[in-house]
């Protein structure tokens, strides 16, 4: 019999597709959609997930509470290469996160200092492919 014959599956069952297989990467998509809350406004997102940790952390004041330093929001912008190009070089598909942060001074003392509002960087962090999947070293990997 030769290898290379087409081999036809055939089914027994009395019932066909019972029930449909559910959307399994739906799950893992939402979740990261969920901590991200980027299609939601800033002033609008709920306290879970990146914004929560944000809002534990801020507003960070001096020793002597001179000086405050305060979150107001923080967004992503695109990656810097595309999926494929992270696989070739062996990159981690990553987008830069930036927070606009707001340091105000509460001593009467210094009343030539100005409120200073400006858009920080605070460095990359791994992005979901449309898959489900995360590429980190230039190898697809997926978080059960």
């Amino acid at each position: 019999m030769s290898s290379t014959a087409n081999n036809q599956r055939v089914n027994f069952a009395s019932i066909k597709n019972s029930l449909p297989y559910p959307d399994f990467l739906e799950v893992q998509l939402k979740s990261f959609q969920d901590f991200l809350q980027l299609d939601t406004p800033p002033e609008k997102r709920k306290k879970e997930g990146l914004y929560k940790v944000f809002a534990e952390n801020f507003p960070i004041a001096d020793t002597r509470n001179n000086f405050v330093l305060e979150f107001l929001d923080y967004y992503i912008d695109p990656p810097r290469y595309s999926i494929d190009e992270c696989i070739m070089r062996g990159l981690t598909y990553s987008v830069p996160l930036k927070a606009k942060l707001k340091l105000y001074c509460t001593d009467p003392d210094h009343e030539d200092f100005d409120t200073v509002i400006q858009d920080v960087y605070l460095g990359p962090i791994p992005y979901m492919t449309e898959r489900g999947t995360f590429v980190i070293n230039g190898a697809e990997r997926v978080v059960v």
